[in-house]
């Protein structure tokens, strides 16, 4: 884990506790017809009582839901989360900050060289499970 000051640690902290208490989105009747399945989908009904926010219906996405700015987007070790696809784009970032993820895209030679050179520098990788 990377080490936060107290004030990241407390917003870090509280995202962790908001995303427990977070609601499951789903879209409007998910339950009444197989085929639509759960994935979240805005109500834009005329009539939709869910798209009108009514006690009764289930919630709907709202920016209320969102974790503090500060530690948004960041990993549970701490680390930015960074995708990399080369060597070079390893310069313009910091170990201290940054944990490197490497791109599917990545073919085994280059994804080896990619690895070897990040934990030179002191990066954190996040998906390297051990190259065949």
């Amino acid at each position: 884990m990377r080490k936060l000051d107290n004030n990241l640690m407390r917003l870090f902290k509280l995202k962790v506790e908001m995303a427990r208490k977070r609601p499951l989105f789903r879209r409007q009747e998910w339950f009444r017809y197989k085929k639509l399945g759960t994935a979240w989908r805005r109500p834009k009904g005329k009539h939709s009582k869910m798209r009108e926010h009514r006690k009764y219906r289930p919630p709907v996405v709202d920016s209320g839901f969102r974790g503090p700015r500060a530690v948004r987007y960041l990993h549970p070790s701490g680390y930015r989360d960074v995708l990399v696809h080369n060597v070079k784009e390893l310069q313009s970032l910091d170990p201290a900050v940054d944990a490197v993820r490497i791109a599917s895209t990545v073919g085994r030679r280059k994804k080896i060289e990619i690895y070897r050179n990040a934990v030179e520098k002191g990066f954190r990788v996040l998906n390297f499970g051990g190259v065949r």
